[in-house]
């Protein structure tokens, strides 16, 4: 709120003067406040190093951004702001408030912003896409995805996960339509209920829910990825963002999952080692080799979401009075025997015995996508993005793979057949319904869909090999 002048007696000489100096002053106040107000959108949440805890009111600056209210210029004055003010206007707060994290976790960890850095938020702050590449291109060392990569500038691992959440929702912004990706977004948020957290995935899965709930004049819901849950610096930044309000993991969490999985992951390699007629236990696209020095080195997408699945549940277990919803980056079917479909996503822990998973709510999930592929395919602006097509194609396959979990073939296959209309190139569409097809017996129709998919994308067979490998046990050779 703008503070108001201080009143200051006017006194005998001041009552004397002529009314029209008194009327000019009113009309320079209000200028000036005029001007002032115009200027608030472009005011920084100022978080400076200084001695106070990043646990006290730096903190909370950096939560609400620059101000609780997304002001956009003329918003008042004209027509309705379009969609692409209002995502412009979103990103500039959202570049704020993450700014003002890393300036919590520079605290936190003793290590300062330097000038890179601060222009790379003024950068997102700013929404133009060349300056924010360029900016991104002087910190990130050649490799966006994690907080360690050796190019970077000593300590910036510390304050990379607000870093790239800053640059996540500006990829965003800048590949998706702007009404699209308001659609999107809130068709997330919309699905979910009081005091739920969500869970996100894929990057439009949590970065625009997440652009769009940090920068809302509504009810916020703490937002994580299960991606970055085997990252220690990421699991600091979510202790600064929600240690009050959720128990959080910890690194000893992280290292005791990663632990466990490589010695069952031993234990199975030495079984297909010492057994090789027996079927292998060794997981299909599962990296786990036998060192010289006797350790086990294990790697690939599905160590990494085995790990990520571990953690999670780690985080159910911590928090089990909290309901939470899913947006999946890879299948994590170990959360699917009690979860249940809520809208796009799914809910873990939610079945009991007043709420089971019935045949009606398995129908509610078809309707839902259904609804939404007549409702994108009706829009050219929607059906010309192909990272929204890409990204509603994910999303019905995962609620097509909790159908088929819950042996609802029928329901599960037109669900991959919506996604595989959403976006045609899907493998994960194509390798899933092809497994299930198998599986239901009809393996030339499986044979002869995988056949007309290679030839049309055969960019996208080795996907399709993993998929029919890792999730129905399956082998494809294409033509």
């Amino acid at each position: 709120m703008m503070p108001m002048p201080k009143k200051t007696s006017s006194g005998p000489a001041a009552s004397a003067r002529p009314r029209v100096d008194v009327l000019c002053a009113v009309l320079a106040l209000i200028c000036v406040i005029a001007w002032l107000f115009t200027r608030a959108p472009e005011r920084r949440a100022e978080i400076l190093p200084t001695e106070e805890s990043a646990s006290g009111a730096a903190v909370e600056t950096a939560r609400r951004g620059a101000s609780n209210r997304l002001i956009i210029h003329g918003a008042n004055a004209g027509p309705a702001p379009t969609a692409e003010q209002v995502v412009a206007a979103k990103l500039s707060q959202f570049a704020r408030s993450r700014r003002g994290f890393a300036y919590a976790l520079s605290q936190r960890h003793g290590v300062p912003v330097s000038g890179d850095v601060e222009r790379f938020f003024a950068a997102v702050e700013s929404g133009n896409w060349s300056d924010i590449t360029n900016a991104f291109s002087k910190i990130d060392g050649g490799d966006s995805s994690a907080g360690h990569s050796a190019g970077r500038p000593p300590g910036i691992e510390h304050l990379w996960p607000a870093i790239i959440d800053a640059f996540g929702a500006a990829e965003q912004a800048h590949q998706w339509p702007a009404q699209q990706l308001l659609d999107y977004g809130n068709s997330v948020l919309d699905s979910l209920r009081p005091g739920m957290i969500y869970v996100g995935g894929t990057d439009s899965g949590r970065w625009i829910p997440e652009l769009l709930n940090d920068t809302s004049e509504g009810e916020r819901h703490i937002v994580i990825t299960q991606n970055g849950l085997a990252d220690g610096t990421y699991l600091d930044y979510l202790q600064l963002q929600y240690g009050d309000q959720v128990t959080t993991l910890s690194s000893e969490d992280s290292q005791n999952a990663f632990k466990s999985y490589v010695d069952d992951a031993r234990k199975r390699l030495e079984h297909d080692t010492q057994f090789p007629d027996e079927p292998k236990q060794v997981r299909p696209g599962e990296e786990v080799r036998l060192k010289e020095d006797g350790r086990v080195e294990v790697g690939g997408q599905v160590a990494v979401m085995a790990i990520n699945e571990a953690l999670l549940k780690a985080f159910m277990d911590k928090n089990p009075d909290v309901p939470i919803a899913l947006q999946e980056s890879f299948p994590l079917r170990g959360t699917y025997s009690d979860a249940l479909p809520i809208g796009p996503l799914m809910e873990l822990h939610a079945r009991d015995g007043q709420n089971a998973f019935t045949a009606e709510r398995a129908g509610e999930s078809l309707d839902y996508w259904r609804n939404t592929a007549q409702q994108v395919a009706s829009n050219p602006e929607t059906k010309g993005s192909t990272e929204a097509m890409k990204s509603y194609s994910h999303d019905a396959v995962a609620a097509a793979n909790l159908l088929a979990a819950h042996n609802y073939g029928n329901e599960a296959e037109e669900g991959y057949r919506i996604a595989s209309q959403l976006w045609p190139g899907n493998p994960e569409s194509v390798g899933s319904l092809a497994g299930l097809l198998a599986q239901q017996g009809r393996s030339d129709e499986a044979e002869q869909m995988l056949r007309d998919f290679a030839t049309k994308y055969p960019d996208q067979i080795k996907h399709v090999e993993t998929i029919m490998a890792g999730q129905w046990r399956l082998t494809f050779r294409p033509p």
